[in-house]
């Protein structure tokens, strides 16, 4: 059962559509994934993938899949090959528009949808601060970074406010995928719809604007800033990019081309909740410019009546300025200062026996923890990191134990022995639940496949290779 002053309020806004829209609710689902280009490209995955596929037309590496497919069960899902996201949500990160080298920050990370799509679009080139302020949201967004072998990614579990001491004017393109009352959602999420309320309407835009005001201030000059939520209310839509530019001038929105079955954003829809806003918050507009002089028709809109995917809302803003070609900015604390060779001579010994390849970055230390981080990354003191970068392993006394995570980061052209089942063996069945596998070759370690994607290491001692996937993962499949 849909809210009553949710459906009231959203008659009023549709009004010939709103049938259209109502009946969106009886529909099944779209369900989707997205295909991770740091594995494996689309058009490969598609002449060998188990499912039945439809293009998401809005993300090249998006599709659709029936209902009759368990992608989420399958081994390719462990090794990272593709990300379950529902295609409404890839569209903000379409038009970020991330670029390998770039410095960009998505501020609202979790899960990781988002920021694992970010990460796929640099190619591991540059540096991608995926922040989550919740502790245990940030945990499975670290997850979720580490599946998809994102090499260049920082996870934080921070506050806006604390990232913005760290990172003025910083950041090439922000993504801010705000936390909003979730109408979007309501046909998946039946939680959302209980939890709704016009005063907690009312919140998520005032919350949504003390974070859009922080990724203001770490937006470099000439920079991009895309806002997006997955509701339908015009306080935290329309409403809340109108109210940015009043406080934030020097932001125009940017026109952005829109795929068949996206909508405009339309002014009118934000014009009663203004004049409201300003006077429950007690906000003073830098401003006062007209509501129909903001662009807002430039902003975009997606209807579950309209096209195949859930509701969303997204604006994509510039910084007015420029920057000199090749300028990078720095944090305000300067450079993370790197460990010498000596420090992680075992992880070197590792890397020469094991690795085809030298690997591009800094190395981190933390205890007896490794990390790869981009060159140049900021220095992260007082700031609470789960990530600080690729987690390559555990340096113990004269030997190096690598981590899960530089498993699922490799392929098996960089590594010097490889082991490859086909994913729907016997092998991998019992690999994913922590059995060990007999196999012939030379002692060692051991990159395990399914079908030629990296899933976990393995070390062969005699005939015997000995497990190494996580506990904390292992599951029948």
């Amino acid at each position: 059962m849909l809210p009553q002053k949710f459906t009231e309020r959203m008659q009023k806004m549709l009004g010939e559509e709103y049938p259209d829209f109502l009946l969106s609710y009886d529909n099944k689902k779209y369900q989707s994934l997205r295909v991770n280009p740091l594995k494996v490209n689309a058009e490969e995955f598609l002449q060998k993938n188990p499912f039945h596929l439809s293009p998401v037309i809005w993300e090249k590496n998006g599709f659709y899949y029936a209902e009759a497919d368990q992608p989420g069960k399958h081994p390719y899902h462990e090794a990272g090959v593709y990300y379950i996201q529902e295609a409404s949500a890839m569209a903000p990160a379409v038009y970020l528009d991330a670029r390998p080298g770039e410095q960009v920050l998505d501020l609202c990370a979790a899960p990781g949808g988002k920021s694992t799509q970010l990460g796929a679009a640099m190619q591991g080139q540059g540096i991608l601060v995926c922040n989550e302020i919740h502790p245990a949201r940030a945990k499975i967004l670290s997850e979720n970074v580490e599946r998809m072998g994102i090499r260049n990614a920082i996870v934080t579990n921070e506050t806006p406010d604390k990232l913005l001491m760290h990172f003025p004017e910083y950041f090439d393109r922000v993504l801010v995928d705000a936390p909003c009352s979730g109408e979007g959602m309501f046909r998946k999420n039946e939680e959302a719809c209980k939890e709704w309320s016009p005063e907690n309407v009312q919140m998520c835009g005032e919350r949504q604007d003390e974070i859009l005001d922080c990724a203001a201030g770490m937006v470099r000059a000439g920079g991009r800033l895309v806002y997006s939520t997955c509701t339908f209310a015009p306080t935290e839509d329309e409403g809340s990019i109108y109210r940015f530019l009043q406080r934030h001038p020097d932001f125009y929105i940017e026109k952005a081309d829109r795929f068949p079955g996206m909508e405009k954003g339309r002014s009118e829809w934000a014009e009663n909740d203004i004049s409201g806003h300003f006077e429950a918050t007690k906000q003073e507009p830098v401003q006062k410019t007209a509501l129909s002089d903001c662009g807002l028709e430039n902003t975009i809109r997606l209807w579950p009546h309209h096209l195949k995917g859930e509701g969303h809302y997204l604006a994509v803003l510039r910084k007015e300025g420029s920057v000199p070609e090749g300028y990078r900015a720095r944090g305000r604390y300067g450079i993370q200062v790197p460990v010498s060779g000596k420090e992680c001579s075992e992880f070197l010994d590792f890397a020469k026996e094991n690795l085809k390849r030298q690997m591009e970055g800094i190395y981190l230390k933390f205890g007896d923890q490794l990390y790869l981080a981009p060159k140049d990354t900021p220095n992260l003191k007082g700031l609470k990191v789960l990530r600080p970068g690729l987690h390559l392993g555990t340096i113990k006394k004269n030997r190096f134990e690598p981590s899960h995570a530089l498993a699922l980061a490799l392929k098996p052209e960089e590594v010097s022995q490889s082991v490859d089942f086909s994913a729907d063996s016997a092998q991998i069945k019992g690999w994913l639940n922590g059995m060990t596998l007999n196999i012939e070759g030379q002692k060692g370690w051991y990159l395990v496949t399914a079908d030629g994607y990296s899933i976990g290491w393995g070390k062969l001692s005699g005939s015997i290779l000995k497990n190494h996937y996580p506990k904390g993962l292992r599951k029948t499949v």
